[in-house]
This record gives structure tokens, C-alpha cells and sequence, in this order.
């Protein structure tokens, strides 16, 4: 188990076994595509839990978000959770900090890309059973000390997608339908986190022309590099 909090923050995390638990240290605003907790509310936790790659919904639980639910529950975990899932091994795990001007945005992914695609593309006419069985998802979880006006959470989404699809097409990741270059995979999964209103400073807007902005896009650009370079790192081992 490996537990960390960051100086000056009430944030820490933990990858326990199969699972990263990051503890908010109260409740924040969350907007996120998670399949427990999803869209906008209240959280103080987040899980982002590696599943076999195939089977796991049939095995356990009927749907994503009841098996999350439960696993929770298991972890003895207090408040709303948020909950992602992978096949991406937690050892896969990478992080990023960045801070300027009273403001910090900290990012947590796990990468693969595997089932890389380009968005616009039909879905899965690439796809053959074996795929799923390797990791294929890019996960990426950012919270900030600032508060965020709605559509400041909104920004803040298009900000981690465009630099995720940034860093892919700077790696030359292809499309496993095309070889195009890939805007992401199938599975995306974000979580953007932020203090509630009055305990962090605003932000109104969010975009690539503001400093909120700009740190959430270095953040989030610096996890899915490291977590490219893990990836193939895996590949290769597990070959």
C-alpha cells in the first residue's frame, strides 16, 4: 500500500492492491464520464480500480456502476464516490503536479492505448474479442484548489482532452482502424474535482487562454506522457 499527501493539501492517495483511492480531504464539485457517480455533484473520493479485461461485469455484478458500488463499500469508504475502471495495472500509475500564482492542479492517469481510435470513427468494427484482452484506456482524474464555475468544469474537460489528443498525436499513437493518428481510445474515462464555492479561489473560465487553464493542460500533458512511456514499457515486458 503506498499512501501520500501533498504538503499544503488535505488530497492523498493510495493504491491498494488493484485500487487507487484518492481522498479529497471534504467534499468537492466533481463533473466526470465515471461510471459510478457520473456527471455533476458532490464527492469526496475517487476510485480508479484495474478489472480483467474481459468477464469482470458477468463474474461479479451486472453493471459497472454496482460493482464499483460494492467494492466501495468493501473499502469502507465515507461519502459520495466517484469510481473509474481500467485494465491498466496500478503499477501503471503516474502523476503530475503543477502550481503558479496561489493556484495547484494535481493529475492521476493510467494509460493504454490499445484500442486507440480517432474520434468520428464507427464504433468497434476494429475490434475482435482478443483486444480486450489488454489494457486500453486512458483514465484521468484532475483536481485543483480552485472553485469553478460550471462552465469553468466544462472547460476544464475540453482543456485535459485537448491535451491528451496532443500528446498522442506528438507519440504518433495510430488508430487501430485506419492508422490515423488517434484522438484517444474507446473508454476514456475524466474526473475534474475542484473546492467548493468560497473555499478556493474562482474561476469563471477555464479555457487555454486562462491560468487555470494552462496548468490543467500541463498537468494532464505531463501524465498521459509518463503514462505512454510506462505503457510501452509493459508491452514490451509482458510480451
Amino acid at each position: 500500500m503506498n499512501t501520500r499527501t501533498r504538503r499544503g493539501t488535505c488530497i492523498q492517495h493510495q493504491v491498494i492492491g488493484p485500487t487507487l483511492v484518492i481522498r479529497l480531504g471534504g467534499r468537492k464539485r466533481v463533473l466526470s464520464s465515471a461510471p459510478l457517480g457520473g456527471g455533476v455533484g458532490l464527492a469526496s473520493t475517487i476510485l480508479n480500480h484495474q478489472v480483467e479485461a474481459n468477464g469482470y461485469i458477468k463474474a461479479h455484478c451486472p453493471t459497472p456502476a454496482r460493482y464499483l458500488g460494492r467494492l466501495a463499500s468493501r473499502l469502507r469508504l465515507n461519502g459520495r464516490t466517484i469510481g473509474l475502471m481500467t485494465a491498466v495495472p496500478m503499477t501503471q500509475l503516474v502523476t503530475a503536479r503543477v502550481a503558479a500564482e496561489g493556484l495547484w492542479v494535481e493529475c492521476f492517469g493510467t494509460v493504454g492505448v490499445t484500442n486507440a481510435v480517432r474520434a468520428g470513427e464507427w464504433p468497434l468494427r476494429w475490434a475482435p474479442l482478443k483486444e480486450y484482452n489488454k489494457p486500453g484506456t486512458i483514465n484521468l482524474i484532475v483536481i485543483t484548489n480552485a472553485s469553478l464555475s460550471s462552465a469553468a468544469m466544462v472547460g476544464a474537460v475540453q482543456v485535459m482532452t485537448e491535451a491528451k489528443t496532443g500528446v498522442l498525436r506528438d507519440h504518433a499513437v495510430e488508430s487501430k482502424e485506419d492508422q490515423s493518428l488517434a484522438t484517444g481510445t474507446g473508454t476514456d474515462a475524466v474526473v475534474i474535482a475542484c473546492a467548493l464555492r468560497g473555499q478556493g479561489p474562482f474561476h469563471q473560465y477555464s479555457g487555454t487562454h486562462t491560468i487555470i487553464g494552462a496548468l490543467i493542460g500541463k498537468a494532464v500533458a505531463r501524465c498521459v506522457s509518463r503514462g505512454l512511456v510506462k505503457a510501452k514499457q509493459w508491452q514490451k515486458a509482458s510480451r
